[in-house]
Parts: C-alpha cells; sequence; structure tokens
C-alpha cells in the first residue's frame, strides 16, 4: 500500500472513530426489528431501553458524550490505526460486524463518507465480505434516498484501494441485500458501462431478489443480457431462476427452463429436479413429483436423501403412510441411506395414522441404523404417546435418549426444554432457555416452537409472544410451526381477525407460512360459527398455490358437516379422493355425522361400507355415529345389533355409546330397557356421568313420572354427580308441571344447591306463564330482562310475540289456580334476582326493581312475601 493511501485511511478512521456510542445490537442482516401486533399489544424484536447492558464497559463514552475528554488525538489514532487488526482478531464475520456496529452509529454526511472509505480499506485487506455487510448496514441505516450519495462516495474513493469490479460488485451486494432492486439494477448497469463484467453469484442474488418482489420484466431483460453480454448463465444460475418461479407457484415456468437448460451446455442436477419435486408436493400433487423422480434416474441423476425425503413427507401429510413406507424401503434399496428427517417425516406420518406402534418400531430401527435422534424426533414420539394413552412410554423414551450416542450434543439442550414443556411446566422451559442463552450454549428454533406450543395450548396469549420476540432478539428465524402454534393461540382465545391479520404479516416478510396456517384459521372460523369465513379462506388456499393437503380437506369437510352444509361437504371429500389424496378415518366420520344428523342414514351406511372396502377399520367414533343416526330415527333393534357387532370386531363400548342408546330408548319412552341398559353399562365397568342422569331425568319427566325422576335426581346427589344448567332446567320444566305442593318441595331442594338460570331457563318460564294464562306478565317479564341486556334467541322472541298476539286478541285463557301463578311469578322472580345481581355492570343502570301494576297483580314484594315465608318453612 502506498504512504498516500496509508495516510488516507488513518485519517478516515480517525474522523470514523467520532461516531463512538455506547449501546449497539448484534443483529447481522441489516433489517428493521420485527413487529408483531396485537389489539392489547405491540412489541419489538429489542428493547428501546435497558438498565445495563455490559457492551458499556468497552465504549469510550460511558460516562460522557465529550471524547475529548476521554482519549486525546494520539490515543485515537492508535485506536483507528488498530481498527482493522481487531476486526481480523475476532476470527468470523459476524463477530468482527457486530463490533462495528458497535462504535459507528451515526449517519451523518462525515460519517457516511468515513464508512464508505473504511470499507475500502477492508476490503483491500481481502474482507470484502464484511465491507459488504457494513455498507449494507449503512445504506439500510440511511435509506434509498441517499443509496445514490453512497455509490458516488463509493466510486470516486475506491481509486489506490481496490479495483472498479471489487467497489460496484459489494455495492451492488449490499443493495440487494436490503431489498433496494432499482439501485442493484443502476449499480448493475454501471457496471455494463464501464466495461466490467457482474459475478454470477452476485448475479444469482440480483435474480432472487426480482423474483421475489415480482419484478418479472427486469428478471427476463437480466437473464437476456447475461446471454448477450455476459456472463453465461450456469447451472447454478438456472436453477435460482426455477426455485424462485416454483415458489412463487409458476411452476409450468420451472419446467421450462429446465428444458431450456441443455441449450445453454447446462445439466440438470440433484438440486434442478429437487426443486421441482418439492414444488409438485407443496401443491398437493406427489403423483407428478414421482414421475420426475422417475425421469430424474432415467437422466443418470442420482436421488439423493433429500430427494426421499420430500416425498415422504408428503405422502405422510397426505395420509398415505403405506406409499410413504413403501418408499422409504426403496431409497435403501437404491443405496441411498436415510438420515434423521426422513426417518421424522414417516415417523410423524405414522403418528397421525395413528399407528403410535409402527413409529415406536421404526424409532428402534432408527437407533438400530445408528442414525442420531433430535428435538424433533421427541416431540414427534412424545405427542403420540400423549394423544394415544401411552404415558409411560415417555419414560422409556427419555431413558433411551439419554444414553451415549443417541442423542446429538446440540439436541440436548431443545429436549431438555420440550421436556419441560410436555410436562406442562413451560415457565421452567423459559427460564432455562434464558439461562442457557446466556450461558452461550446453542439452542435451536425447536426449543423456542416448544415454548411457544405450550403456551399456546394454554391459551396465554402474551407468553407466546413473549417467547417469540425472545427467539427473534437472539436471531433464531422462526419456522413453520413457530407461526403455527402463534395461530393457533389466537384462534383458541378467538381473535381470529388477529390471527388473520398476523399470517398476512408472516407471509408479506417471507417468514415460513404454510398450508397449516390457513388450516388452522378455518378450523377456527368453523369453530365460531362464521362459515363464510372458513369458506373465504378455503378458495384462497386452492387459488394462491397452497394446496390443501388431507389434514386441509379433512378439516374443511369436518367443519361444513357440522355448519348442516353436508352435500357441499361431500362434494369436497369427492374432490379430496380426485386429488389422489387418502380420505383418513377422521374424514369419513365427519362425513358420517353430517349425514345422520341430516337425516340420511342411507347415505352414512354407504360411507362405512366404503370405509371397510378402502381397507380402513370404522373405529369407535364411526359405531357410535352410526347407533345415534338409528336411535334419531327411533330403529332401536338396529342400534342395538351395531352395539352387538362392536363387541364382535373387539371395539369396547365407551360411555359415548351408552348414554346414545339409553337416550334413543328414552325418547320413545321405553324406560325399562333404558334402566337395563344402565345395568349393563355398570356391569361393564362404566358409571353414569351427568349425561346419563340428564336423559334419564328428562325421559321420566317426558314420560310424567315425575316421581320417578325425583329418585334419579337423587341418586345424581347421593352419587357425588355435580348437577349442571341442563339437570336444573330439566327438573325446573317438571316442577312447573307438576302439582303445587311437590313442586314447591323440589324447588326448595333446587334453592339448597343455588342454581345458575340461563337463556332455557328463562324461556321455559315464560313459556310457562303464557300457558298459564297470563300474556301481560309474560311481556312484563320479558321487558324486565330486556333492561339487564339479557340475551334473547329466537324461542325467546317467538314466546313473546305470541304472548303479545294474545294481549291483542283478548283471548279468554282457562287460567291456573292464583297458587300456581303466583309460584310461576316466584319462580321468575328468582330467576331474574339472579340474573341482575350477575349482569354485566356498565351497560344498563336501571332502578330498583318493581313489578309494573297491571290491575291484577300486585307488586313483585308484596306477591312473592308469602312464598318466600312458605319456601323457608319448606327448607328448615
Amino acid at each position: 500500500m502506498s504512504a498516500a493511501a496509508s495516510h488516507r485511511s488513518r485519517t478516515t478512521l480517525i474522523q470514523v472513530c467520532n461516531s463512538l456510542i455506547s449501546t449497539t445490537h448484534f443483529t447481522l442482516l441489516p433489517k428493521p426489528p420485527i413487529i408483531i401486533q396485537c389489539s392489547h399489544f405491540t412489541k419489538t424484536s429489542h428493547s428501546s431501553t435497558k438498565n445495563y447492558d455490559p457492551l458499556d464497559d468497552f465504549s469510550p463514552f460511558k460516562h460522557s458524550h465529550n471524547e475529548e475528554t476521554v482519549i486525546n488525538p494520539i490515543e485515537r489514532r492508535l485506536l483507528v490505526l488498530g481498527l482493522v487488526k481487531i476486526m481480523k482478531l475476532f476470527g468470523n464475520r459476524e463477530c468482527a460486524f457486530a463490533f462495528f456496529k458497535l462504535v459507528f452509529r451515526d449517519e451523518s454526511e462525515n460519517i457516511v463518507r468515513a464508512c464508505c472509505v473504511a470499507c475500502h480499506v477492508l476490503a483491500m485487506q481481502g474482507f470484502r465480505i464484511v465491507a459488504q455487510d457494513v455498507l449494507a448496514w449503512m445504506m439500510w441505516r440511511i435509506g434509498v434516498c441517499r443509496g445514490e450519495e453512497v455509490v458516488e462516495v463509493m466510486w470516486r474513493g475506491h481509486f489506490g484501494y481496490e479495483s472498479d469490479f471489487s467497489v460496484l460488485d459489494s455495492v451492488m451486494r449490499a443493495f440487494v441485500k436490503v431489498d433496494m432492486h432499482s439501485q442493484a439494477l443502476e449499480v448493475l448497469g454501471r457496471m455494463r458501462r464501464v466495461g466490467v463484467q457482474p459475478c454470477l453469484s452476485a448475479l444469482s442474488g440480483l435474480f432472487r431478489l426480482l423474483i421475489r418482489v415480482g419484478d418479472y420484466g427486469s428478471v427476463w431483460k437480466l437473464f437476456r443480457d447475461m446471454v448477450k453480454e455476459g456472463p453465461r448463465p450456469s447451472s447454478i444460475t438456472f436453477n435460482v431462476l426455477i426455485h424462485g418461479f416454483c415458489k412463487k407457484g409458476e411452476i409450468q415456468t420451472g419446467e421450462s427452463l429446465l428444458y431450456l437448460m441443455s441449450k445453454f451446455f447446462c445439466e440438470a442436477d440433484v438440486y434442478t429436479y429437487n426443486i421441482l419435486i418439492n414444488a409438485y408436493c407443496i401443491r398437493g400433487q406427489t403423483l407428478n413429483s414421482l414421475s420426475w423422480v422417475h425421469l430424474m434416474v432415467e437422466s443418470g441423476c442420482t436421488p439423493s436423501t433429500a430427494t426421499f425425503s420430500t416425498i415422504i413427507n408428503a405422502l405422510s401429510k397426505e395420509g398415505n403412510i403405506v406409499e410413504a413406507r413403501s418408499v422409504f424401503d426403496q431409497m435403501q434399496d437404491m443405496g441411498v441411506s436415510p438420515n434423521t428427517i426422513v426417518y421424522n417425516a414417516l415417523m410423524d406420518g405414522f403418528v397421525k395414522a395413528r399407528e403410535i406402534d409402527q413409529a415406536t418400531m421404526l424409532f428402534e430401527e432408527m437407533r438400530n441404523n445408528n442414525v442420531k435422534a433430535d428435538g424433533v424426533t421427541f416431540n414427534i414420539l412424545v405427542a403420540g404417546f400423549y394423544k394415544y394413552g401411552k404415558d409411560e412410554n415417555v419414560d422409556h423414551l427419555l431413558r433411551d435418549l439419554s444414553m451415549p450416542d443417541l442423542l446429538p450434543d446440540y439436541s440436548l439442550p431443545d429436549v431438555s426444554v420440550a421436556r419441560l414443556c410436555w410436562v406442562g411446566r413451560p415457565d421452567e422451559a423459559t427460564e432455562l432457555v434464558e439461562d442457557m442463552l446466556k450461558k452461550g450454549l446453542p439452542l435451536t428454533v425447536i426449543a423456542f416452537n416448544s415454548i411457544i406450543s405450550a403456551y399456546s395450548k394454554q391459551g396465554l396469549e402474551k407468553k407466546a409472544f413473549d417467547a417469540y420476540h425472545m427467539m427473534i432478539k437472539y436471531g433464531v428465524t422462526p419456522s413453520f410451526s413457530t407461526c403455527n402454534s402463534l395461530l393457533m393461540c389466537l384462534s383458541r382465545n378467538g381473535k381470529l381477525q388477529e390471527a388473520e391479520e398476523l399470517m398476512w404479516y408472516m407471509r408479506e416478510r417471507e417468514f415460513s407460512v404454510n398450508r397449516v396456517a390457513l388450516t388452522v384459521l378455518i378450523d377456527g372460523y368453523f369453530k365460531i360459527g362464521d362459515v363464510t369465513g372458513a369458506q373465504r379462506l378455503w378458495h384462497y388456499m386452492n387459488n394462491n398455490n397452497t394446496a390443501a393437503d388431507a389434514i386441509a380437506f379433512s378439516a374443511f369437510i369436518d367443519g361444513l358437516s357440522k355448519a348442516g352444509l353436508v352435500e357441499e361437504a361431500y362434494s369436497v371429500f369427492l374432490a379430496m379422493k380426485n386429488k389422489g389424496l387418502v380420505p383418513n378415518n377422521f374424514a369419513y366420520n365427519s362425513l358420517i355425522a353430517g349425514f345422520c344428523n341430516g337425516w340420511k342414514l342411507n347415505e352414512a351406511l354407504k360411507l362405512e361400507k366404503e370405509m371397510r372396502q378402502r381397507g380402513l377399520l370404522p373405529d369407535l367414533f364411526t359405531n357410535n355415529i352410526i347407533i345415534n343416526g338409528y336411535c334419531k330415527q327411533g330403529r332401536m333393534k338396529a342400534a342395538i345389533n351395531t352395539f352387538m357387532d362392536m363387541h364382535n370386531i373387539g371395539l369396547v363400548p365407551d360411555i359415548v355409546t351408552y348414554n346414545t342408546l339409553i337416550s334413543g330408548y328414552c325418547k320413545g319412552f321405553d324406560m325399562v330397557n333404558a334402566g337395563n341398559l344402565v345395568h349393563k353399562m355398570y356391569n361393564s365397568g362404566w358409571d353414569p356421568d351427568i349425561t346419563t342422569y340428564n336423559i334419564r331425568i328428562h325421559g321420566f319427566c317426558g314420560s310424567r313420572r315425575v316421581n320417578r325422576a325425583v329418585l334419579v335426581f337423587n341418586e345424581l346427589l347421593s352419587s357425588g354427580v355435580i348437577p349442571n344448567t341442563v339437570t336444573y332446567n330439566t327438573m325446573l320444566n317438571a316442577i312447573c308441571n307438576d302439582i303445587l305442593d311437590r313442586a314447591m318441595i323440589l324447588t326448595a331442594k333446587l334453592l339448597k344447591m343455588a342454581f345458575v338460570p340461563n337463556i332455557v331457563t328463562t324461556n321455559l318460564l315464560l313459556s310457562h306463564l303464557r300457558k298459564q294464562g297470563l300474556p301481560e306478565r309474560t311481556l312484563m317479564w320479558g321487558h324486565h330482562l330486556k333492561q339487564i341486556c339479557h340475551e334473547f334467541d329466537e324461542i325467546t322472541y317467538k314466546i313473546l310475540e305470541q304472548a303479545e298476539r294474545n294481549v291483542k286478541e283478548d283471548v279468554v285463557y282457562l287460567r291456573g289456580t292464583s297458587g300456581k301463578s303466583l309460584f310461576l311469578d316466584f319462580l321468575m322472580y328468582l330467576t331474574y334476582d339472579y340474573l341482575y345481581r350477575n349482569r354485566v355492570y356498565g351497560e344498563t343502570d336501571i332502578s330498583a326493581i318493581r313489578m309494573l301494576d297491571d290491575g291484577s297483580s300486585k307488586p313483585l314484594e308484596a306477591t312473592t312475601h308469602v312464598y318466600q315465608q312458605s319456601m323457608l318453612e319448606v327448607n328448615k
């Protein structure tokens, strides 16, 4: 280096040191902090204030912003001369760049110029990559408007430091890194004008950016310029283009580029084929991807582990686990050894297909082949064990993973965190992660995903997002599972709009958002009854190159069936089969239930037969649905036959099976056979639950055998089962129809248990008041309920409309006794009093309750006083 150049570098670096400040943030990529917004909080990936920063100890201006009070000019010059040496001593690009950000944070014109010269010095010393990082960071700081300024300063000052190619290549790469594609194209134009040929790797980065932002015109112009002026496109260039277009859903363009490669003397390699195979798998066209594998082999290109991993993963997610296992065996026959990713993909498929024993056997095979497990393996198996009631296998798995050489060292922290999350201790897992990060232990996205998933399952939205922000702060890139867990958390809390906004936000920033995220939202919309919202997202999924898989189809079929749109659900079911996807038991059960609920039992039975023909054995859920369908139609003999067939094929009836049959008999007022089934249920080891008691009480009340209903009610209380609102409403309805003396006794018993009324309670009381010939009182109570914002349903409005019509028509009723009328008024008063005291405060301001005098009734206090005293006596 010449003396003049050395003098310039020293002078410039002295000027740069004037920007020393006391804080920094360790982020290599020069992008703005990631912001996730929800309605109740907004948080960035780093905090704006810090109580203590250990890096302050290295800043010369820790206690003062006046640099002259800390170091003198001679010391500053010595510091500047050692800057490059210091950056070299860090040993890696990330540390060197972090140190630069620690000391250079001012974007004034002088400092920008000084940083440009610093980049020249770094390039001259052989640190071009670090120089590009510094340039990119600086361009992000100063913005697009001043980008041209940097280009001119870098161009005018590069003589004596680096070549024309070096400076323009660094500037173009920096613009690409911060997504300034227009500025990058301008620099490329300057390179052409000065006679400098751009680098293939730099152009590949520019291609990626242009395709990502959708500037296809510039993509093809750049390609034509490469053909005419050089450098000639290589296989890597074509792979970048194919990958970019396939990612945008333009698979046909990607295929055309593959066939074009030979004209430029380029050969498709394993990466080229893998890109197209993966694109077809993402679109749900796995059969097409298999044809590409055959074409790949015929062309002399050997499939890699990644090739088979992609196909096995796609087949497993489609539910075609038999074909997935076949491909797994074929890859080994071809001499390709499966790795951890392949085993995990197939293992996950077995778990989703409810074949947990096959998944366990595959894990043993994995161990025998000396393939190390990782955190993903652990999560897949533990999820399966807990889901299918094999909790004891978790301890065996932990003992296996604790054996030496079975788990790689980098996965130990992930598994430790995941273990705490699975046992319901995510707070401890978070503390463990923070402690590991402070100690510098390696953590992957798996550990953070475990914490976020655990908080999401518990509905702890804020803690889930706090874990996400900690993940971003430490530079861990989110994965599909990260986004899906956050969306699931918002969906479970009923915040579908916020969940959808989050999904679009993450898609815009190219974070991992896949069809699972859309499936979560579709299922969420169905659960809140928003069928239109679910259908909108479904059409978006299928029209925007995010092909639905077997899970998405099953969720959509289930939602439509439960919403009563069984015909549309069946059309989706047929479309699922036409795509080559294999419906599982869940999809069949959802559709069978939809047909049964729609009184189309014959269609349901046809689907059950189809299940058997396809090799799917109807499970307990299927049989319960079929039995319920028979019971709804009163075909109890056929229901019992199905019940007996369950035993013949080894299925054990559960409490739902017995309750369904008991309900069928009770609806037909066959209380004898209902009682026999209760005894049979006892003998089979099942104790009646609250649903069993409610069914029997309702059956006896419906057949006007209130005495027996009371006996069952007493049996419920003595067994320790806690009555629910259905129990109370059923008994209350019986009270209103019963003789007055016994009704008072039953009411006293209900009052002792402090029952909680709901809309059903108010509806049945209003209905009984009207039927007792008291339409005016019915309207009066409806008015009072409306005043306290008690929510009405369609039945309430119908009752009130009938009462109003009765008043206008002056219908003459055969009124009940005065005592019965007062008794109904008393029950209505108790219900109203509870709802008034537990209303949502702040919505309505009403005065103390007073009964409107209708000319025939007394005020409320006078009306109920006698019966309150009577009830107290009975209570005693």
